[in-house]
């Protein structure tokens, strides 16, 4: 009880909350719902009584007591930024906000391939054109190990007005950071780092230092993925040597709603008290119970299976993170995911090769050791003999340009069967998701390599997102 009262005493938005629902009232304002529904349906209350607006909820409707803007605060100085804003629209809205308050239409940004389509549909926003960087790839796993020095320094040639970066990757993986960061200052270049799944970094001794830590300009992280936050709450936090606090300002306000819920809001500000109070302990006791949930599932096989963080150079692995190599096993991804399923068990992503278990604060050891007990009898039926790593296809095609990612979006198109989609250029972005990372955007070129993929993808179980036709049959192209 005293730990819940101290989270609460150290988080003024989580405070605001619990504060309204201990009083009594009588609102004359949005939402409709009135924290009342349940008086019309019980359903419906169930789902929406528990919801308040930041405006005449956590703080009076003229914003009075600045309760958000103080959270803020706080936040910026726990993680030593000079800005910060909470997100109620995800980490999307916030790689739109930063990507908006860069530049103008037509300028060039140095973009990691493995970026995130929200990264994508910013420059379609912004106008601005990427340079695309690719990553160093492990020669073991294929799996993506971040931008390499010498891959910066041939984009810095083209004078590209910023560096956006996404670390960690999908799979848990980071570039070397503080040499890029460094290089990039060298021209007063920011750096932008779409931290989304790095949320946790920074507070525990055996995790990765945060970017801002690392000199990075701006960082953006969920604070629903790695960190027990409401569904797309997210923070924006900058320095603003490099970049402008006027023009983060102006454009998050601009791509942000005008009625934030007050859920979102509160658990970011709580979130941060979590880990300003209990941080160390929870992470120390959250990267304990991965590594002995991978060592109980590891036991029963002679092939590594996982990814560990001692595959890598210091500091360039999530330790949190569990990565199943499905391929040393022989087994097919998608399949044992069917089975885990059947168990009542979810996974964050599964394709042919690899499977993702999202490991957070919320999962007690019981949490592990049930799932091993269910996992390990599910691969020793699946196994077969080993195969070869395949490189993803979201990590090996290497995008060919033919129009602007801006032009491609508002030009007139039409579908065209997927046979003759080949050689064509897209007008959609098509990746597979999770991880949403583009195998071929707006304005780049559809390769047998692409379509061939895409449909090998598909049959094989994976989700293939955002194509005007989800059955691949077809392609939404640039009329000629």
């Amino acid at each position: 009880m005293e730990k819940r009262n101290e989270l609460r005493r150290s988080a003024p938005l989580l405070d605001a909350y619990l504060t309204y629902f201990e009083a009594d009232h009588t609102p004359f304002t949005i939402p409709g719902h009135k924290q009342r529904a349940s008086q019309i349906d019980v359903g419906l209350g169930a789902v929406v009584d528990s919801d308040i607006p930041l405006y005449g909820g956590l703080d009076e409707i003229k914003l009075t007591n600045q309760i958000l803007a103080k959270s803020e605060k706080i936040a910026a100085q726990f993680w030593g930024a000079d800005f910060a804003r909470f997100s109620t629209g995800g980490s999307t809205h916030a790689n739109q906000a930063v990507i908006l308050a860069l530049g103008k239409p037509g300028d060039k940004v140095a973009v990691s391939r493995t970026a995130h389509r929200s990264v994508l549909s910013a420059l379609v926003l912004a106008g601005l054109e990427p340079i695309w960087m690719n990553p160093e790839l492990d020669g073991a796993s294929g799996v993506p190990i971040g931008i390499a020095v010498t891959e910066l320094q041939r984009v810095l040639k083209e004078s590209p007005i910023a560096i956006l970066l996404t670390e960690p990757g999908y799979l848990g993986t980071l570039s070397d950071l503080k040499p890029l960061i460094a290089a990039a200052h060298e021209k007063s270049i920011p750096v932008i780092v779409d931290a989304a799944w790095g949320g946790h970094f920074g507070f525990h001794p055996d995790l990765p230092q945060h970017v801002i830590a690392q000199g990075a300009d701006a960082l953006i992280t969920s604070v629903h993925k790695a960190l027990p936050g409401y569904s797309a709450s997210a923070l924006l936090l900058a320095k603003t040597k490099f970049i402008s606090a006027e023009r983060l300002e102006q454009s998050f306000e601009t791509t942000h709603t005008t009625s934030p819920a007050g859920a979102p809001l509160a658990s970011i500000d709580a979130v941060r008290a979590l880990l300003q109070t209990r941080g160390p302990e929870l992470l120390g006791a959250l990267i304990e119970n991965v590594a002995q949930f991978k060592l109980a599932v590891q036991a029963n096989f002679d092939l590594p299976i996982f990814l560990n963080p001692s595959d890598f150079p210091a500091g360039r692995f999530d330790p949190a993170k569990i990565v199943l190599r499905v391929q040393q096993l022989g087994a097919a991804g998608v399949e044992i995911e069917r089975a885990l399923i059947a168990q009542g068990i979810r996974v964050e992503m599964a394709d042919n090769d690899t499977i993702v278990f999202l490991a957070t604060l919320a999962d007690t050891k019981e949490d592990f050791q049930a799932l091993a007990m269910t996992l390990v009898p599910i691969l020793k039926k699946l196994q077969n003999a080993p195969r070869q790593s395949a490189t993803a296809l979201s990590w090996s095609v290497v995008p060919q340009i033919a129009t602007s990612m801006r032009d491609a979006y508002f030009a007139k198109t039409e579908m065209v069967s997927s046979s003759d989609a080949i050689g064509r250029i897209s007008a959609d972005l098509i990746a597979p998701y999770p991880p949403g990372v583009a195998v071929v955007a707006p304005g780049e070129v559809l390769t047998e390599q692409i379509v061939s993929g895409l449909s090998a993808s598909q049959k094989a179980g994976v989700r293939i997102a955002y194509a005007t036709d989800p059955t691949l049959k077809s392609y939404r192209v640039v009329k000629k």
